[in-house]
């Protein structure tokens, strides 16, 4: 048999009356405040045992309070989980009623505090506190890359556990999910598809910055029972801005630690037919030796393209095999021609001297080439050849996470309406 909790108490000289979806365990202090409540869709009361029953409010269900009296009123009413965040509500222009206008959380203590005042004016304060049922389906977070020193150019990334394809529910997602630096940058979310976002600000993040993400998303409600989990926090360091850019045309690479030129190196890149792809991308990582064989980007062996070379000092700048590394072999063509398949090769000192000097996250742009331009997803990172104005496109937010003010936006208190 359901419950609901049954006080009665004079608070401000007013009696109030509690709605909630369903049983919660034991509210406030029943025997100094006693308060009355009845089920929010049905008209009788029903007394509840705050001793015996363990049951917990359906978080489908609205919040209602209602002051029963003449001449008294509510005056605020406040409505915050054990995360600290606050309940939505309006409060009628007469006072006589408040009701959530937000979704509860699941699995959440709600503590609710009620101000009142009689016909005189005398004040009243009424705190209590429930629970709510946890969910049966969860949304989760998983946040990259994983916690170390990046370069300038390295996005946070989010994997959802969960499809999310309805737009109200990519903004909730969207707004829990959250991105600090110090210093601090204006940036923005992008839905690179219904399970991946991606996080970049508006310019290179700051050398030496601190970057934080987070999710506030723990029992929101995300739509229809799918409600949010949690999801463990990352913390990234930002090391110096390097920049390195190959001009194709002039078969050199000119490399910059925090706007100074440290070393201008002579390379090949690809020749016709294999031209490297134009545009910033980001170094994803890099092994000191990798074999390369033409059969992995579809040249047949023993064709007059096939190779299955030893490679060193390999930088690593798409997922489809774009390098910068050693190229021993074609030493007499650095600085003078592209004959690569693709990749940027340099002598095997100047390929050692970049491996050490660039880390994950660094920006390696190529310029003047004939090749394609560097997609921004799929095939690494190269989410800066879009402009931010077409970045913040995006995002579920209108006007993007620089304008948006995050989850208290949607749980703010409300100032009394008229209902």
């Amino acid at each position: 048999m359901n419950h609901t909790p049954r006080f009665r108490t004079a608070v401000g000289g007013i009696l109030l009356v509690v709605t909630l979806g369903t049983v919660a365990t034991a509210c406030g202090d029943p025997d100094a405040h006693p308060l009355s409540a009845q089920p929010y869709d049905a008209a009788r009361q029903i007394a509840f045992n705050t001793e015996t029953d363990g049951r917990k409010v359906d978080p489908d269900k609205p919040l209602e309070i209602t002051a029963k009296g003449e001449g008294g009123r509510i005056t605020d009413v406040t409505v915050t989980d054990d995360a600290g965040r606050f309940l939505a509500g309006e409060l009628s222009a007469d006072g006589v009623r408040w009701r959530s206008t937000a979704p509860l959380a699941a699995g959440a203590r709600y503590t609710v505090r009620v101000s009142t005042e009689d016909e005189d004016g005398a004040p009243g304060v009424r705190v209590l506190t429930f629970e709510t049922k946890p969910a049966e389906r969860f949304l989760a977070a998983e946040f990259g890359p994983e916690a170390g020193t990046y370069g300038v150019g390295q996005p946070v990334t989010a994997k959802l556990s969960l499809a999310v394809k309805d737009e109200d529910a990519r903004r909730t997602v969207e707004r829990a999910l959250k991105v600090t630096s110090r210093p601090a940058v204006e940036g923005s979310w992008y839905w690179v598809d219904d399970k991946t976002l991606h996080y970049r600000p508006r310019e290179y993040w700051p050398s030496g910055a601190t970057v934080t993400a987070s999710s506030n998303l723990k029992g929101v409600k995300v739509t229809g029972q799918l409600y949010g989990g949690p999801s463990k926090p990352l913390e990234l360091s930002i090391g110096d801005r390097i920049e390195a850019v190959t001009d194709a045309a002039a078969h050199t690479m000119v490399v910059k630690r925090n706007g100074e030129v440290i070393n201008t190196i002579p390379v090949t890149t690809g020749k016709p037919g294999f031209d490297t792809r134009n545009g910033v991308k980001v170094v994803l990582g890099k092994e000191s030796y990798v074999r390369m064989r033409s059969t992995s980007i579809g040249i047949a062996a023993g064709s007059s393209e096939s190779y299955d070379l030893p490679v060193y000092w390999a930088t690593r700048v798409t997922w489809s095999g774009e390098y910068v590394h050693a190229a021993p072999w074609s030493v007499g063509s650095h600085g003078a021609a592209n004959v690569s398949h693709g990749c940027t090769g340099m002598s095997m000192a100047n390929a050692k001297w970049f491996f050490e000097t660039v880390r994950q996250g660094d920006i390696v742009s190529v310029v003047n080439s004939y090749g394609d331009m560097m997609t921004p997803f799929g095939n690494g990172f190269g989410e800066w050849n879009l402009s931010w104005e077409k970045w913040r496109e995006g995002s579920a937010l209108t006007g993007g996470t620089a304008e948006d003010t995050g989850p208290s936006a949607a749980t703010a208190r409300l100032r009394p309406v008229a209902l």
